[in-house]
């Protein structure tokens, strides 16, 4: 075939139907040749396609070598509708991938991504991502070939290594990581071409190129933003001239330049090239803002329908907000510092904070040692439940972060937005020089485009701090139904003008990779009537409770969905039932107990699956961490401290350590004083309901909680020793896999409250406000236990009907807990042949049978009943004609003539 059939045959309209593209972005370097050509040895059945135009030495280098090498399929033979499968290499914008983009919102769409650019604000998100902050991409992909033992040829080994020589500067760029480093060996052992290698990077210039570098230096200007120098050079070109950016780079290491901005205007395009050494200069943040991307340190952009002056102003207006001066904490920080001793009291601090109008007062001691902080909110809401006498010791924060004086501009902006902080203080040696507001880190931002949204305080949820698309974690970890129903959630949302997130533990749980599905709704409007217009469109029942703003959406099959209207709680007294308002998300999240609690998803379809994370829930389940989100938390609601305590035993977290003091506090003033008996008993039976919950019993008296249960309750190693026991004839009688249900909490209890004796037990049944019929139960067989194992101690163990009369009487749980308890072989003998060779034994005879054999009906049916089952037990008969014929010999007499 000649070149120009071949050429003919690539124009040709005929389309081939494609399942899997490998693609990249428009403006294609060698990275990204060497990225795709990677990426089809990871997946062999795609193909390979540009989204656009490539740089003009990757034509050439195309046009004469990998052509030849590689089947490459022109865009414009792509039928996009039968794309399944996109592969994304070098890039994840969505406006640097051509026509490829179109297809992006497609629901059957699978994206998979290999990238190493910085995170951007217009990122696509995939099923796969792999994103690495390394030099080059194809050095990701090599590693995941090298893990593979996928065979490469020395055309394929040397391509890549192009790429990554070309993406790191030949590893001088300080973006470069040992990993580029790794991958061009293990490609040099595969028997890349370093002679090709060297030619493509170290080729002569032309003479046009030579003119070009020359009017770059000539047009050259130094711009001097915020104390940092920068260049900004352009030229003019009606051609198109070949390796810009490689003259941009020369002209960077000539003159040994921090940083440089060079524009190129060639035929009808602008062309950004951008590089720096500086932190202070991102080059990405300036070419994403023209449509480009890249990294910190090197970066470029292609811009149409603008002229060269119309860029350059752009340029030089970005720059100047862009480019951070140099400052230190020691410019920024206020001083000296007003502050409080620890043993002043709540009231006196809210004095303070009112004279001068501050929302933070640090903490000193006597050595002026900074020990803590207390914020206005804290003081507020401890005077509002009459504990304005209380020291403030017992309610400052004692987990804070600290700078020194000569501390960056930008680690200071990190510190203070990654962990949320109100104020930082200015430490020099062990003395608060100052102290750094949030306010005032604003006041220096302010007019920067890149100023945090959390650093304004609003109530607006479309702004949130921590962004993240859960889409494809939801559909890898919960049922296809859920999923659905969370889109249909959406859907309805959408139509009534509401916002709808996913809240609550199954949130959590994705993280944890926990099977959960209490599907829980907070609606930004009005939850009741959300649940009713999606009622109207669906085959479910609706209950709802108007007084808080709530409503159950339930199944024909059982399955509920809870609705709540965002709202937000405030407490009249400590441990008071909570008095509720509508409100925002924000302060409906607010109120939840823990911050690993507080994350939301989004559901409305154009943010689908975008997470809400206001307080750092995402990051304290990373950490496993449990922490509260105010230091009042535990006065407002004393369950808490048990609630805590079960999700560190059944997630393997650690309670924070301000939340442990805060704990400690609540015990200390007694917060537990005005708390319901019932509210008390229901959070009880919580934890007593988790997998093991010695652990917590034990924690529980690490904090000395126990003493609000009952005083006489201690856990001593008897109690230990008993619990261990429990859980071991628990796990024993699951192991006999019997039909019938038991509930362990109930054994636990009786464990836990072993030690108490009937007036105490009976006190405390009252005390929990234990009345409904289930806990009286409980209670009265636990008065029995006893009288019923001095009973079984005297029994024959020969005497089988006797002992089934005997325990058939209990339940299941009063009955493992007594084979925990006693210490007699014989009763654990009785009370194991009881579940195990008792408990399923059935007659076979009926009352039809009986009939049938002649006898009335009447008492006398019992009393062959129980005779049956006796000599059943006893072994005396076995099967049904062994009970017939018991039933003639025994009871003969009353046969009807």
């Amino acid at each position: 075939m000649t070149r120009a059939e071949k050429k003919r045959r690539d124009d040709s309209p005929v389309r081939e139907a494609q399942e899997e593209i490998i693609t990249t972005h428009v403006n294609a370097d060698f990275d990204a040749l060497a990225s795709m050509i990677a990426a089809k040895k990871l997946y062999p059945d795609a193909r390979l396609v540009f989204p656009g135009s490539q740089e003009r030495n990757l034509r050439n280098f195309f046009l004469h070598s990998t052509s030849y090498l590689f089947d490459f399929t022109k865009i414009k033979r792509v039928d996009f509708d039968g794309i399944r499968r996109l592969i994304l290499v070098d890039t994840r914008q969505r406006s640097r991938i051509g026509k490829f983009a179109e297809i992006l919102d497609n629901e059957d769409l699978e994206i998979h991504i290999y990238d190493h650019h910085p995170d951007s604000e217009e990122d696509i998100h995939g099923e796969v991502e792999i994103i690495k902050e390394v030099g080059s991409t194809t050095a990701i992909l090599t590693e995941l070939i090298r893990e593979k033992g996928i065979f490469l040829t020395p055309d394929e080994a040397t391509i890549m290594s192009l790429g990554i020589h070309e993406d790191t500067g030949s590893f001088t760029f300080s973006s470069t990581r040992p990993e580029d480093h790794r991958a061009a060996a293990w490609l040099s052992e595969q028997g890349a071409n370093h002679n090709l290698i060297s030619d493509m990077l170290t080729r002569e210039l032309n003479a046009e190129q030579v003119w070009l570098l020359n009017d770059l230096t000539r047009s050259a200007t130094t711009l001097v933003i915020n104390g940092i120098e920068v260049i900004v050079s352009k030229i003019i070109s009606d051609f198109y001239i070949g390796d810009f950016a490689v003259l941009v780079h020369k002209f960077m290491e000539m003159e040994n330049l921090n940083a440089i901005f060079a524009l190129a205007q060639m035929e009808d395009k602008i062309y950004l090239v951008a590089r720096s050494r500086v932190e202070e200069i991102n080059a990405a943040e300036i070419a994403i803002a023209f449509g480009g991307g890249g990294h910190p340190q090197a970066a470029s952009a292609t811009i149409k329908n603008k002229t060269l002056a119309q860029v350059e102003g752009t340029l030089k207006g970005l720059l100047a907000k862009r480019i951070n001066p140099q400052k230190k904490a020691k410019d920024m920080m206020s001083s000296p510092v007003i502050h409080i001793s620890p043993d002043r009291t709540v009231k006196e601090a809210a004095t303070l904070m009112t004279k001068y109008n501050i929302n933070v007062l640090l903490v000193l001691d006597d050595r002026s040692d900074l020990i803590g902080y207390i914020t206005r909110q804290v003081v507020e809401k401890a005077v509002f439940f009459h504990l304005g006498d209380v020291k403030v010791k017992d309610y400052m924060n004692i987990d804070f972060s600290t700078v020194r004086p000569e501390t960056p501009l930008r680690e200071v902006q990190e510190l203070i937005i990654r962990n949320k902080l109100r104020i930082l203080p200015v430490v020099e040696g062990s003395k608060v020089v100052g102290v750094i507001t949030r306010t005032d880190l604003l006041n220096i931002l302010v007019g920067d485009s890149s100023v945090p949204a959390y650093l304004y305080e609003s109530r607006d949820t479309s702004q949130v701090f921590r962004k993240k698309n859960m889409a494809t974690m939801l559909k890898e970890r919960l049922p296809r139904r859920v999923i659905q129903l969370l889109k249909e959630f959406g859907n309805v949302a959408d139509m009534l003008g509401y916002g709808a997130y996913l809240v609550g533990g199954l949130v959590r749980d994705v993280f944890l990779k926990r099977e959960n599905l209490d599907v829980d709704i907070v609606i930004e409007g009005d939850g009741i009537n959300f649940a009713h217009e999606f009622a109207r469109h669906h085959e479910v029942k609706v209950r709802s409770h108007k007084k808080f703003g709530t409503a159950v959406i339930i199944f024909p099959d059982g399955f509920k969905v809870d609705v709540a209207t965002a709202r937000m709680e405030y407490y009249e007294s400590p441990a008071a039932i909570p008095i509720v308002e509508t409100s925002s998300l924000k302060m409906d999240l607010m109120r939840r107990d823990f911050t690993i609690n507080t994350l939301a998803v989004r559901l409305n379809k154009r943010e689908y699956g975008t997470l809400v994370d206001y307080f750092g829930g995402q990051k304290d389940i990373k950490e496993k961490v449990i922490r509260v989100l105010h230091n009042l938390s535990f006065v407002e609601d004393p369950t808490r401290v048990l609630r805590a305590i079960r999700f560190e035993q059944r997630f393997g977290f650690r309670i924070g350590k301000l939340t442990q003091a805060l704990i400690r506090n609540a015990v200390s003033i007694n917060s537990f004083e005005e708390l319901s008996g019932r509210r008390l008993f229901l959070e009880l039976k919580l934890l007593l309901m988790e997998e093991d919950p010695k652990r917590a019993i034990e924690r529980m008296n690490e904090f000395d909680l126990l003493q609000f249960i009952a005083p006489e309750i201690r856990f001593t190693n008897t109690l230990s020793n008993l619990l261990d026991d429990i859980r071991g004839v628990i796990s024993w009688y699951k192991l006999l896999y019997l039909e019938e249900a038991f509930e362990p909490w109930k054994v636990y209890w009786h464990g836990l409250t072993s030690a108490l004796d009937p007036k105490a037990s009976k006190g405390l049944a009252d005390r929990l406000q234990m009345s409904d019929i289930e806990s009286r139960k409980l209670i009265s067989q636990r008065l029995l236990m006893k009288n019923l194992l001095d009973k079984l101690y005297k029994l024959d163990s020969e005497k089988t009907y006797q002992i089934y009369t005997l325990l058939s009487q209990h339940d299941t749980e009063l009955l493992l807990y007594m084979m925990a308890k006693t210490g007699s072989e014989k009763v654990k003998r009785q009370i194991s042949n009881y579940f195990t060779r008792m408990k399923g034994v059935k007659i076979r005879l009926g009352g039809k049978d009986l009939k049938r054999l002649g006898f009335k009906p009447g008492r006398l049916y019992k009393e062959i009943f129980h005779s049956l089952l006796e000599a059943r037990l006893d072994g005396l008969v076995n099967t049904k004609r062994d009970e017939e014929k018991f039933v003639r010999e025994r009871f003969g007499k009353h046969l009807e003539s």
